[in-house]
């Protein structure tokens, strides 16, 4: 066969083989596109193609007489732009152009697209391109087409300067009062872009505070709407301009829109939310009494008249607003009440949900006056809507009787099984809460929600339940027995490990120190056959813990161990030999001596089985950390960034790393299974995702400061100016045990300015510290953040920790610059700033650190250097009293006790820890009530040493 011969069979080849694979591919093509199926008809655009036909805009001819092309055109730009294909400046330079034509065209629809382009593509392409189009814009804007009026101006503000403001600022003023509602609704909406897009752009916007005012006595909702949202926007910054907005348009009632009303519903409750403090005076009496102030009786005379509009929107905003008052009292809300409970019978699922949600939150604080909508509620669990049932059923749960619980649980048991685990949480929670408050219905109720357990259901309605039981051993301990049997049967057939695991965990905390403890080993070592091998290493670690804690059960517990010695799993394995050799030793050294057959009951019952103090075993496998894991991990970073630590060869211990404070919401618990086992590692769902820096590293960064050691605690910023002052100073204070270090963090915030050689003087009249040197911060320029140190080393001396405070000044040269170019325009000149005065008191020298255990550390402590002492304070509420005294005393508080969870009027019990400089561990108990009109405490101080608790108890004077 000739050369030629071979080519042209190969080329027939090569042509049969591409015809069958279009054909595959048509076939296919045909196989995905259904009959009826709708396909994009912008699915396979590409860039270039788009562009070729943009250059349609520059025929005129085209432009007139098919103008819906041209609206093609830019519907395929506008996908391009949305799908992430942004034209690049020659191509957005070329297509503003071919728009700049299209201006030309008479087609309305045409030029609504062109609208549309600009304002979207304005964002994302150059400005100076954007700008061509300025000229086209303005020149609509002034003409007879209130359409194209409305629309430019949309546009316009998109992409103008506040340079370019001025220009056109004449226009918009005359918009906003034009007789088209149009226009004016547009110019409105505008001016609240302008004045939120630049500080400079709203002062040009308050200045056209007349034509806004007027704008509001339109006949038109919307436009009425709008001016309220613009003149609330102006006068937002200044009080008592928002208090005269109020009052002027809640008394002359001249808003006929019913958003312009809700929207000054709105604007009054904000007004008496941020007034709330100056108004304590009405707790107790209410909006309606003399205590109450002009401007609160006004307001709340407002919100009630507005009960009754005829809109059901504004009826409602204003129901919730007084719903919501703060120092609201019965008789204020009642009015509001009356309402919400004719809405429940509305035939609108929207309105039935917002009254119920409403209803549901103050029957929190009000259960007795939401009770009287009980029978309106009980009609609407069986609502269609599962958001209003849900929300009618946790109601009356909070809103019911003793008396009417077990009515109510019967309702419950067919309720939960026709909804979504999302509801079944809320209820559970509801029924928690109930628990607390009828203490005697607390084993039916526990009961009940165990019997859901059992039942199918999610992960976190599972939790949630096993949550609520867990709590309620918390709160009443007289319900383990029951509640733990409850858990036991759980975990038989559990399916998830982490609910198993924690179980068991809880059961090696609390199941020994019930009334019989051996009941539960069963369960325990059941999991060990049955389960995986994290909850086989789980239940080795409680049946270990029962060990310890009961030595009457060693014997037996240890021969259930030794057969897990041959497991699988490495854990399960190496934890049944730690126990086993541990409790092996405390056998040997302490064998269990039962109690003689012949003693009488009640000697019986005075016989305590726990291990004796010294037992190995309660020592090894019942004492926790004495930090968790977390903060074990930053403590060796603090350790290891200190200066010199790796050259020391010292053996380091747990007690000799650096202290590592507690985050005020580290203690704050909102696991039961977490606040009732005390030191439990917190599970790595709970983990704090963001890293925590070391305050010192700045310090340690600095060779000069080297030679001072490790810092012993760094305290949180302590601002020195206002946050809109033209330099911002925050200090933070690094404490050493001679020496305390002040960071000054300064920011500059004057563009025209460049600061160097920038310090801070401190001036005391106090002879416990002296500085001793200072580091200065070279140059700050505008935006920038940079920082300088101040030592100050305390007199050797000095007794005690004596409060000092330091009159602190900014010493700095100024050099002007061109806010353009960043070139000097000055020589160099001296300056100071006034800062605010520095205080160094006692608790600088606490660090917050919680324990574990208090009840056992208060304990171990002893009452040796114990300080007993009793204050009266200048508060008027509970709450009050406790934020001050822990700002005093500088201390973590713990066991959840930081904040008042109760308002009953019984005093709230304080537990607060702390270390003190030198490694002195502190302990304070609280008794925190209200007396005669003023907060009364008692204060129990224990430490390490007699002068640290004296230190400490002396700080609330």
């Amino acid at each position: 066969m000739s050369q030629e011969e071979e080519d042209a069979v190969g080329s027939g080849l090569a042509e049969a083989v591409m015809k069958e694979i279009q054909q595959v591919a048509e076939k296919f093509k045909d196989d995905d596109i259904e009959e009826g199926q709708y396909v994009s008809p912008y699915a396979h655009l590409e860039k270039a193609a788009v562009l070729q036909e943009a250059r349609i805009f520059h025929d005129s001819t085209a432009v007139r007489e098919n103008p819906r092309k041209c609206c093609t055109v830019i519907a395929q730009l506008l996908h391009l732009q949305n799908t992430g294909q942004f034209l690049n400046s020659n191509e957005a330079t070329d297509v503003f152009f071919g728009v700049t034509k299209l201006f030309m065209s008479d087609d309305a629809s045409l030029r609504r697209m062109v609208y549309l382009f600009i304002k979207e593509v304005a964002e994302t392409c150059n400005p100076d391109d954007v700008i061509i189009v300025t000229s086209s814009l303005t020149k609509d804007m002034t003409c007879d087409v209130d359409l194209y009026r409305a629309n430019a101006l949309r546009v316009l503000v998109r992409i103008i300067d506040g340079a370019m403001l001025g220009a056109i600022e004449r226009y918009v003023k005359q918009a906003i009062v034009d007789s088209s509602s149009q226009v004016s609704s547009s110019a409105l909406v505008s001016s609240v872009h302008l004045f939120k897009a630049s500080s400079e752009n709203a002062n040009v916007v308050k200045r056209w505070i007349g034509e806004v005012q007027e704008a509001t006595a339109s006949s038109n909702t919307m436009v009425q709407f709008h001016a309220m949202q613009l003149l609330y926007q102006i006068k937002m910054s200044d009080r008592l301009g928002v208090s005269k907005l109020v009052q002027q348009f809640s008394s002359r009632n001249s808003l006929k829109s019913p958003l312009a009303i809700v929207c000054l519903l709105r604007y009054a409750h904000k007004l008496l939310d941020d007034e709330a403090p100056s108004n304590a005076s009405l707790v107790g009496q209410g909006y309606q009494s003399s205590a109450a102030s002009a401007v609160a009786k006004s307001c709340y005379q407002f919100m009630e008249s507005s009960l009754r509009h005829k809109n059901e929107m504004v009826v409602y905003e204003a129901a919730r607003s007084i719903c919501n008052l703060p120092h609201a009292e019965p008789q204020d809300i009642s009015p509001a009440i009356s309402v919400l409970q004719l809405f429940l019978s509305s035939p609108k699922p929207a309105i039935r949900f917002a009254s119920m949600k409403t209803l549901s939150i103050v029957s929190s604080t009000y259960p007795r006056l939401v009770s009287k909508c009980n029978e309106d509620l009980e009609a609407l669990v069986s609502d269609a809507n599962r958001s209003v049932a849900t929300l009618a059923i946790t109601t009356l749960l909070k809103t019911g009787s003793e008396s009417s619980i077990d009515r109510l649980l019967k309702q419950i048991s067919t309720f939960l099984s026709d909804i979504a685990d999302e509801y079944k949480i809320t209820v559970v929670k509801s029924l928690q809460t109930l628990c607390f408050t009828y203490p005697a219905k607390q084993r039916i109720l526990i009961g009940f929600m165990s019997n859901f357990l059992r039942e199918e259901g999610g992960f976190e309605f599972k939790r949630t339940i096993v949550n609520s039981i867990v709590q309620l051993i918390n709160v009443a301990p007289e319900t383990a027995d029951s509640s733990l049997l409850h858990l036991c049967e759980f975990i038989e057939d559990c399916e998830f490990t982490m609910l198993s695991t924690e179980i068991l965990h809880l059961l090696g905390e609390v199941g020994p120190t019930t009334s019989a403890p051996a009941r539960y080993i069963r369960f325990i070592y059941n999991r060990v056959i049955l389960e995986n091998s994290s909850v086989r290493a789980a239940a080795i670690a409680s049946l270990s813990k029962f060990a310890a804690k009961c030595p009457s059960l060693r014997t037996s517990i240890t021969n259930l161990l030794r057969r897990s010695l041959n497991d699988e799993d490495d854990e399960t394995r190496d934890r049944t030999a730690i126990a086993l050799e541990i409790l092996g030793k405390a056998m040997i050294s302490h064998p269990y001596i039962p109690p003689p057959e012949d003693d009488s009951e009640e000697e019986e019952k005075d016989y305590k089985d726990e291990p004796d103090p010294d037992d190995p075993s309660s020592i090894l496998l019942l004492d926790k950390l004495p930090m968790s894991f977390e903060k074990l991990k930053r403590s060796l970073e603090a350790y290891k960034e200190a200066p010199g630590s790796m050259e020391d060869f010292t053996p380091i211990t747990l007690y000799s790393l650096p202290v590592v404070e507690d985050d005020l919401q580290d203690n704050q618990s909102a696991d039961p299974i977490e606040e009732i086992i005390p030191g439990k590692t917190p599970r790595l769902d709970k983990a704090v995702d963001k890293q925590k820096v070391d305050p010192a590293a700045a310090v340690y960064g600095i060779p000069e400061l080297a030679s001072l050691g490790r810092v012993f605690r760094s305290t949180t910023p302590t601002e020195m100016t206002e946050s809109e002052t033209e330099y911002v100073v925050t200090c933070i204070k690094h404490v050493y045990e001679q020496h305390i270090v002040l960071q000054f963090d300064i920011q500059n915030t004057i563009d025209d300015q460049r600061l160097e050689n920038v310090t801070v003087a401190l001036e005391s009249d106090g002879s416990v510290f002296e500085v001793t040197g200072e580091i200065a911060a070279d140059s700050i320029a505008y935006g920038e953040k940079k920082t300088s140190f101040s030592v100050l080393e305390r007199d050797s001396n000095a007794e005690g920790f004596d409060t000092e405070s330091f009159t602190c000044t900014l010493h700095f040269s100024v050099i002007q610059v061109n806010p353009s170019t960043g070139e000097d325009d000055s020589d160099a000149f001296e300056e100071e700033y006034p800062l605010e005065d520095l205080r160094i008191s006692t608790g600088d020298y606490v660090a917050k650190v919680s324990v574990s255990d208090f009840r056992k550390s208060w304990e171990g402590l002893g009452s040796t250097n114990e300080v007993l002492e009793k204050y009266a304070l200048q508060f008027k509420t509970t709450e009050e009293g406790l934020a001050a005294v822990l700002e005093y005393i500088g201390l973590q508080p713990c066991d959840g006790t930081g904040v008042v969870k109760e308002t009953t009027g019984k005093p709230h019990m304080l537990h607060a820890s702390g270390v003190f400089i030198g490694g002195k561990n502190i302990l304070v108990r609280a008794q925190i009530g209200v007396q005669s009109g003023g907060v009364v405490l008692k204060i129990a101080v224990r430490s390490d040493d007699s002068q640290v608790s004296r230190l400490i108890a002396d700080c609330i004077n």
